[in-house]
């Protein structure tokens, strides 16, 4: 990483490109963004599956699942904890602080302020609390809606110092969560350290049991109710969990965007870094992130997924081999993008990431056909085995759509309307 790349505080004139009432031109997007866009939103369906089918406690812990779950189901809960879980939210994070750099980068040639990004973010937090109340609770937009007003403030900070920080402040926050989860697992598994923990052990068992009869009280309305009925228990019963996705964002999303920036900055997605290098970063990364998350998952499958120590391994101590295997696998995809985008399915990855916005949402609205009681109807009935082949479909329709939509129009459409609701005009949608 060069110093003079760290130093810069202008736009670089040869990555600005498009005019507000255009689109950035193919030959001027960064080809890395788009696909490594449209892998990370492949994956987030991946990740996301077990809670579309079921309440969120079943997304970390098998024993939600339908008769406490198989042996079958602790194997796919293992492949997700090490290769997805965090991975492809991760990913999509690192973007997501590149692309605001990029934004921001192309609005001052332009002569515009923040404000267009303030303007921008505040549509974006609306979809999000959208998202969360009409189709998915385990919405991401306004997560990230928060987390990019505050990295707005560290615009200006050097890359170098965009980078070390947002490094330094994520590895604090899985030390956070990792303190905070671990004594609870520490008494699940000692005997001694129960007796001495007094009321708190008994208090622990019935927060958990509470925790279990919410999941059981949102299972039975979204297998029984109307659309009106679950919309209706997310507002009156849910609504405090998007205070908790600003927890996250304090600990994990902002430090993850201050990455992507800097390494946006660096040349990094434009893979113009050394290539030896970085195929080092990657497998080294990725590799060694995942020895060391196979080793936490298989702790858990081993002892039979207790609640505390799973929650401890699931939210606290993965966030150390993750943040390796994300930025390895975004390294190993950067250095692949040359060769697999221009292939046919590197294509319709590139267009499934071109039009991530959409695919997100739509992909959450295609779910919950499936799954709501009052439409396809298999909430809470289906093992993790069995919800891969909605993973499969999902993916075949993303990638079916995007690129004949990108052939005929210049957006996506939620890309498109985000872009006139931010510009507050109506932009040229055919191409």
């Amino acid at each position: 990483m060069s110093a003079s790349a760290a130093a810069s505080e202008q736009p670089d004139p040869a990555r600005v490109g498009g005019t507000p009432d255009q689109p950035v031109a193919d030959s001027e997007r960064i080809a890395s963004f788009d696909f490594i866009r449209g892998i990370a939103v492949l994956g987030i369906l991946f990740a996301n599956i077990t809670a579309y089918g079921h309440p969120m406690v079943a997304y970390f812990w098998p024993g939600a699942l339908p008769g406490g779950g198989t042996a079958a189901d602790g194997w796919v809960w293992l492949f997700q904890f090490v290769f997805v879980d965090g991975k492809f939210r991760g990913l999509f994070t690192l973007l997501f602080g590149a692309g605001l750099y990029l934004f921001m980068e192309r609005a001052w040639a332009r002569g515009r302020t923040r404000a267009l990004q303030v303007r921008r973010l505040l549509w974006l937090m609306l979809f999000g609390v959208a998202h969360f109340y009409l189709l998915f609770v385990g919405d991401i937009l306004f997560l990230y809606s928060v987390s990019g007003f505050a990295v707005l403030l560290m615009l200006r900070w050097q890359a170098r110092t965009q980078l070390t920080i947002g490094l330094v402040w994520y590895l604090l926050g899985a030390l956070a969560f990792t303190a905070a989860l671990g004594t609870q697992a520490a008494i699940e598994a000692v005997p001694e350290a129960r007796e001495q923990a007094g009321e708190a052990w008994p208090r622990m068992q019935a927060q958990w049991r509470q925790q279990i009869a919410d999941g059981a009280a949102e299972a039975q309305v979204v297998r029984e109710g109307s659309y009106r009925d679950v919309v209706a228990y997310r507002f009156t019963e849910q609504s405090e969990q998007l205070a908790i996705y600003a927890a996250i964002a304090v600990f994990e999303t902002i430090p993850l965007m201050l990455m992507g920036m800097a390494l946006y900055r660096f040349g990094f997605f434009a893979a113009t870094i050394d290539r030896g290098r970085m195929r080092r970063w990657g497998w080294n990364g990725f590799l060694g992130g995942a020895a060391i998350s196979l080793a936490l998952g298989g702790w858990a499958v081993d002892r039979g997924f207790p609640p505390f120590l799973t929650q401890l391994l699931f939210n606290g101590l993965s966030g150390f081999p993750r943040i390796a295997m994300v930025i390895g696998l975004a390294a190993l995809l950067v250095l692949w993008t040359a060769r697999a985008a221009p292939t046919a399915l590197g294509g319709r990855v590139a267009a499934a990431g071109r039009m991530a916005f959409s695919n997100y949402i739509g992909t959450s609205l295609v779910m919950m056909l499936v799954f709501h009681g009052w439409a396809g109807g298999f909430y809470g009935e289906l093992n993790r085995t069995a919800l891969l082949a909605f993973v499969l479909l999902g993916w075949t329709l993303m990638l079916a759509w995007s690129k004949p939509w990108l052939d005929r129009f210049s957006y996506g459409p939620l890309e498109w309307l985000w872009r006139c609701l931010t510009y507050g005009r109506l932009f040229p949608l055919r191409r």
